[in-house]
C-alpha cells in the first residue's frame, strides 16, 4: 500500500478539535485535560486499555455525553451544551456505527438505513427514499436482497455492514466507527477494513476509528491516538508510537499480537511491492542477481 503524502499538520484542516476535556461519572474521573485533533481526510485509530474511555470520548464529541469541562468543536462548531435542534446542521455531516451495529430489530435493513434520512428529510418522496436505501446497502457490500431482511436474519458481519450503510445514509463527511471488527473472524475483519479504506478514499471521508484490532491499525490507519492516564498520551504513526518509551504502548505494540500484526503487514507490503514490480515489468528483487 503506497504511503500517503499529506501536507504538514500545521497546514491541515482540523475537523475535530478537543481541548482540556474532563469526563466524570460520580467521583470517578475518566478523562482529565484530554487534547486531540483529527484532520480532514485521515483515518485515525483510537486505542487504550479497558476503562480508558474510548467510547466516552466519542460520545462526548457527538454530543451524547456532557463533559464536566473542556472544549470540543466539530467542523469549527461547538458540540457541547447545544440543544438537539441547534446541532442539526453538524449532525447531518457525520455518520456513526455503534458497537454491534445497533440496528432496530423491528425494522428491515432498508428501513434502518432510511431512519436518518426520514429524520432530516421527512418530505422526501418514498420512491427516492427506497432507491437511496438500496444504493447504500449495495455500497457496503451487502447483496441487494439484504434490504428486505430483518437484523435477526443476518450474520454478524452482515449486521456490521448494515449498520455502516445506515451510517452512510446522509453522505457524511465524518464517520465514527466504534469497534467495527469486534466479534468478526479474521477474514471478515480484514474484509471490513478493506471496505472502510475503499469508502474513505472514494468518498473522501474522515474516519474516527475506535478499535482493539492491531491488524486494523496497521492496515488502514494514518495515525493512532493512545488513551492512558486519563488523557491522550501520544498520537502519531505506528512507527512513531513504537519508538516511545511508555509501558502500555511498548506492551501493546511489542507484545505477541503486536509482533504478529507487524509481520503480517510486512508480508502484505512485500507482496504489494512484487505486484507493482511485475506490473511495471521490473525483475523481482527476491532472488535477483
Amino acid at each position: 500500500m503506497a504511503p500517503r503524502r499529506d501536507p504538514p499538520q500545521g497546514e491541515r484542516d482540523v475537523v475535530i478539535h478537543v481541548r482540556g476535556l474532563k469526563n466524570c461519572f460520580g467521583e470517578q474521573v475518566v478523562h482529565e485535560d484530554l487534547d486531540l485533533d483529527v484532520y480532514r481526510g485521515e483515518i485515525i485509530g483510537v486505542v487504550g486499555g479497558s476503562g480508558t474511555g474510548k467510547s466516552v470520548l466519542m460520545r462526548s464529541i457527538i454530543g451524547l455525553q456532557t463533559p464536566a469541562a473542556g472544549e470540543i468543536t466539530v467542523f469549527g462548531e461547538s458540540t457541547i451544551g447545544r440543544e438537539e435542534t441547534e446541532a442539526t446542521d453538524i449532525r447531518k455531516r457525520w455518520g456513526i456505527l455503534f458497537q454491534g451495529g445497533a440496528l432496530f430489530s423491528t425494522l428491515t435493513v432498508a428501513e434502518n438505513v432510511e431512519v436518518p434520512i426520514k429524520e432530516f428529510y421527512p418530505a422526501l418522496d418514498p420512491v427516492l427514499l427506497d432507491e437511496i436505501a438500496s444504493y447504500k446497502v449495495v455500497m457496503t457490500g451487502l447483496p441487494a436482497d439484504a434490504g428486505p431482511k430483518y437484523p435477526a436474519e443476518l450474520s454478524g458481519g452482515m449486521k456490521k455492514r448494515a449498520g455502516l450503510a445506515r451510517a452512510l445514509a446522509l453522505d457524511p463527511e465524518l464517520l465514527f466507527l466504534d469497534e467495527p471488527t469486534a466479534g468478526l473472524d479474521p477474514i471478515g475483519a480484514a474484509a471490513f477494513d478493506e471496505l472502510t479504506l475503499s469508502l474513505q478514499r472514494t468518498l473522501g471521508l474522515t474516519v474516527f476509528l475506535i478499535t482493539h484490532d492491531l491488524d486494523s491499525l496497521y492496515a488502514i490507519c494514518d495515525r493512532v491516538a493512545v488513551l492512558a492516564d486519563k488523557k491522550v498520551i501520544a498520537v502519531g504513526t505506528i512507527d512513531e508510537l513504537i519508538a516511545l518509551d511508555h509501558p502500555w504502548i511498548k506492551e501493546y505494540f511489542n507484545g505477541p499480537r503486536g509482533r504478529a500484526a507487524t509481520a503480517t503487514q510486512e508480508a502484505q507490503d512485500g507482496q504489494a511491492r512484487l505486484h507493482e514490480q511485475a506490473a511495471a515489468g521490473k525483475p523481482s528483487e527476491i532472488g535477483a542477481e
